[in-house]
């Protein structure tokens, strides 16, 4: 009884170690990834502010057909690392959330956040100014219905992304960074976000699926303020 209870004490000692360690090796990531992600938008505004100043030089470089599958394999290949990076994220998360224990849900957020930061943000970059570039070589965003519902759209997700999951997270942040090692259940609070941002992601992947459906099958269509 005495050596049952002695590796009771280990194992929860244990536990309270991980959970720890999860949660400052997280704070240590939360600052690289935030150098990492503002570095790659640090490019991407350069790279609008030079197509703006030479704006002439840039149509002249993209008009060559040569070009274009280059940048659609681009395209096609950040879009969709981005959609499956999301989706597997979402249905992460949703499980280790119905797994009801705490070091899982934990680790799970902790990796899908690390991801969100050092994978798919970057891939956002890459799809993003790729599908500027394809959108000048394609034609007139304005007077093609598939093009400018799917930009619509893209906008759409990342307003609600920008609006709600990233105060949430902030949230989630702040709550894990005074966690009690100790205790053997997260906060009610802190589930509750987790369980909002599980909600919030969808609702950001959807619009993404429809994109995803557009950019495949390029259906002829008008809108009506077209």
């Amino acid at each position: 009884m005495i050596d049952n209870l002695k590796i009771k004490v280990v194992k929860s000692e244990i536990h309270q170690s991980i959970i720890y360690s999860e949660v400052i090796m997280k704070q240590e990531s939360t600052k690289k990834s935030k150098t990492i992600l503002y570095m790659f938008l640090s490019i991407m505004a350069a790279m609008i502010v030079l197509g703006i100043i030479f704006n002439t030089e840039l149509k002249e470089l993209l008009n060559r057909p040569a070009l274009y599958p280059h940048v659609l394999f681009l395209h096609i290949a950040a879009v969709t690392l981005f959609f499956a990076n999301a989706v597997v994220g979402i249905l992460w998360e949703h499980k280790s959330l119905t797994s009801g224990c705490k070091e899982v849900i934990i680790h799970t957020y902790n990796t899908v956040s690390w991801l969100d930061a050092r994978v798919s943000s970057p891939l956002i970059i890459v799809s993003v100014i790729t599908g500027i570039i394809l959108t000048v070589m394609y034609g007139d965003i304005m007077e093609t219905g598939w093009l400018l519902l799917a930009f619509l759209l893209f906008l759409l997700s990342g307003f609600i992304w920008i609006i709600s999951d990233i105060p949430t997270q902030y949230k989630i942040k702040k709550i894990m960074g005074n966690l009690d090692p100790a205790a053997d259940v997260l906060p009610q609070e802190l589930t509750r976000l987790l369980k909002m941002r599980f909600w919030i992601s969808l609702g950001g992947v959807i619009p993404l699926l429809v994109v995803f459906i557009l950019m495949v099958y390029k259906p002829g269509f008008s809108l009506p303020f077209q």
